[in-house]
């Protein structure tokens, strides 16, 4: 069940107490840790999301995950969520943080997906031509790989989908075919 609301309402009560205690970078990173354990461990998400499982063994198991990891503040505040029974909104939350992380910082995430890896300069280069082409300065890319795009890439930037891939060319051709344009074209 999502609640982006409640997310961020918790996220931006996190951000605003890391700015108060003067460790919003510390908090920022633990936060961007969490959601790469949620997004790599579905288990873990699960278990934060049973009803089954006591508010006592969550708290065991987070405590367990994030020893030694965690600022005590962070730490402070996922026994807060599992108190609260708000654990199940830790990937959302998560996500809210690091958005309004990126808003007060004025950081913007790119992200491109591509058939094949592509290489550090490549990133850089790409990091370069939108500075020079958008008021964007302070730029976050995320490289992902799809081979399902057999070729090409897609770019999301500020919600907007620029989608060059050969996938979509081919689904494009597939659509022309399927309402026979070049049929009525010929007639």
């Amino acid at each position: 069940m999502t609640n982006p609301r409640l997310a961020g309402r918790y996220a931006k009560s996190l951000l605003d107490l890391a700015i108060e205690q003067n460790q919003l970078e510390v908090i920022y990173s633990d936060i961007k840790w969490l959601n790469a354990v949620c997004v790599s461990n579905p288990d873990f998400v699960a278990m934060l999301k049973s009803p089954i499982i006591k508010s006592d063994i969550k708290t065991k198991v987070i405590d367990a995950i994030s020893a030694d990891k965690l600022n005590v503040l962070t730490t402070s505040f996922l026994r807060l969520l599992v108190n609260k029974t708000r654990e199940y909104n830790l990937p959302e939350i998560a996500i809210a943080f690091i958005q309004q992380y990126n808003k007060l910082n004025d950081i913007h995430p790119i992200k491109i997906t591509t058939a094949i890896p592509i290489s550090e300069e490549l990133k850089a280069s790409i990091i370069e031509k939108i500075k020079a082409t958008t008021p964007f300065q302070k730029i976050e890319l995320e490289a992902v790989v799809k081979d399902e795009l057999i070729g090409g890439f897609t770019l999301e930037m500020d919600g907007t989908l620029a989608d060059a891939s050969i996938l979509r060319d081919l689904n494009d051709v597939k659509k022309q075919f399927k309402t026979n344009e070049f049929i009525h074209q010929l007639r």
